[in-house]
């Protein structure tokens, strides 16, 4: 029988209800095997309705069951550094909700920790497992749009009536560039193969919970390319990426979310006066990157996007929040390759 890499749940947050147990349950490679709450009920209803052998009334009970190979970690941003090195120390491998860390001195922190103890460590960004954006590297690299010239994203909704979500809390790690900035901003890395080298962001900052609603901004390539990102939790829902080239373009109209049938065409293709949608088929991107992490455990396979991914990923971030802050320009420190 295949050997499969067995998960333990830190929280029952929502993202761990609606989408990471059902992707690993929908994987080729992997099995929920333990899920805790610092809620002993919510941990047991939890495994009782996904059917998961083992519940736990805290984290540490979780981090000792020798059943457990990897945790997932889908808590508030203010906790991924410490149960992430609580995992580390315990043997676990680690998934770490996005973004992973609330600075790029505490993922730095994180990968260090984990090299250290021999345990793979990785920034859950899912929707980079989807097939559909291999194909944009290859239209790129087949010369179809020529040139990139810049890239768009923007990810917004609209939330304002659930002030208690951890979103909200400052000290929480909460804000609109740490939701949802974060996505474009890897995106339009993994896209250009490079680091950027400075950022400018306006934002718009709650007086009541001082982080930020709102926020647009611009960050620096090299070649004189430009990622222009906009980020929101009050403004109405987009979730798009545009690839701007010489030639042409790629437009993905649901760029960052999860699919289903009745979804628009998952990439557009312009190229002078031709248009061309393509759809590559429905994936459930976290089941892909559940399978992509069990590969890299049990397989010795090379992590897609691994630790040094997610601390240069925090350097954007933070220059992102400094330049929204500050309202100035913002150089950012990163190992170019």
């Amino acid at each position: 029988m295949e050997k499969k890499l067995r998960w333990g749940i830190l929280g029952t947050a929502s993202i761990a209800q609606t989408a990471f147990i059902p992707g690993v349950q929908d994987s080729r490679k992997c099995i929920v095997q333990a899920i805790a709450s610092r809620q002993p009920q919510k941990a047991a209803e939890a495994a009782e309705k996904f059917n998961i052998p083992a519940s736990y009334g805290s984290y540490e009970d979780l981090l000792q069951d020798p059943e457990v190979d990897a945790v997932y970690i889908p808590l508030p941003n203010h906790l991924h550094k410490e149960w992430t090195l609580k995992a580390a120390q315990a043997g676990k491998h680690v998934l770490c909700e996005k973004p992973v860390a609330l600075n790029a001195a505490e993922a730095a922190e994180m990968a260090a920790a984990c090299s250290k103890a021999g345990v793979i460590f990785a920034e859950a960004f899912m929707y980079r497992y989807h097939p559909k954006h291999r194909r944009i590297q290859e239209i790129v690299e087949s010369g179809e749009i020529g040139t990139i010239r810049a890239i768009h994203g923007c990810f917004t909704y609209n939330d304002l009536k659930d002030k208690r979500n951890v979103r909200y809390q400052k000290h929480m790690g909460g804000g609109s560039i740490y939701d949802v900035g974060c996505y474009p901003i890897s995106a339009a890395r993994m896209i250009l193969g490079q680091e950027p080298l400075a950022a400018a962001v306006l934002a718009s900052f709650s007086s009541e919970h001082e982080i930020d609603l709102m926020a647009s901004g611009v960050i620096e390539f090299p070649d004189d390319v430009a990622l222009t990102f906009d980020c929101g939790m009050s403004a109405s829902p987009r979730c798009e990426l545009q690839v701007l080239g010489s030639k042409g373009r790629i437009e993905l109209p649901l760029a960052f979310g999860w699919e289903h049938d009745e979804e628009p065409p998952q990439l557009i293709v312009y190229e002078g006066d031709t248009r061309r949608e393509e759809r590559l088929g429905v994936f459930n991107s976290f089941a892909l990157e559940a399978d992509a992490f069990a590969a890299a455990v049990l397989e010795d396979e090379m992590l897609p996007f691994g630790p040094d991914d997610a601390v240069s990923n925090m350097k954007v971030i933070d220059a992102c929040m400094k330049a929204a802050k500050e309202k100035t320009w913002v150089p950012i420190e990163a190992d170019r390759a």
